[in-house]
């Protein structure tokens, strides 16, 4: 484990998590969204991630076994932690209201819109928000015992 690795998982997460808080965002924002680019309603989409470290350890692994398990503690790569593997359109099915007024509606008097629960979207977004003020600590605490290293090594 390299000097800067704590480093880079706590902000590779903090970078993960703010994307997340952004799709949130936008489907909590899209919630009532009936006539999108694709002229349906809006469609929810979720964030899926991805270890970056043992995607690259497995790589390694693959291309010669035995190199691989002898170096594995000194293995090194300043692309660890949590990436973005993509971001997908949820597949939920519209929820139809009969509203025959809306100019959204079809021929029957029905408007799409999408399939997203407000309540579902407010807990999934403050469960983000958690998980980005833990990598911030973590960042933190990690910064606090690099000083406390560097000022016993000045003594």
């Amino acid at each position: 484990m390299g000097l800067f690795d704590g480093y880079n998982v706590a902000t590779s997460g903090m970078a993960a998590q703010r994307t997340r808080i952004n799709v949130v965002s936008a489907n909590i924002a899209n919630a009532q969204t009936t006539h999108g680019k694709d002229g349906g309603p809006y469609q929810k989409q979720n964030v899926i991630f991805q270890e970056i470290l043992l995607d690259k350890q497995k790589e390694l692994e693959k291309q010669n076994p035995t190199t691989a398990t002898k170096n594995k503690e000194s293995f090194q790569t300043p692309n660890i932690g949590v990436g973005i593997k993509e971001i997908v359109d949820a597949k939920n099915k519209p929820i139809l209201r009969y509203e025959p007024e809306h100019p959204d509606a079809n021929k029957d008097g029905y408007v799409a819109y999408p399939d997203i629960n407000p309540v579902v979207e407010m807990t999934d977004l403050m469960e983000a928000m958690r998980s980005y003020e833990a990598n911030l600590s973590s960042f933190q605490t990690q910064k606090s015992i690099d000083t406390k290293t560097i000022d016993i090594l000045k003594s």
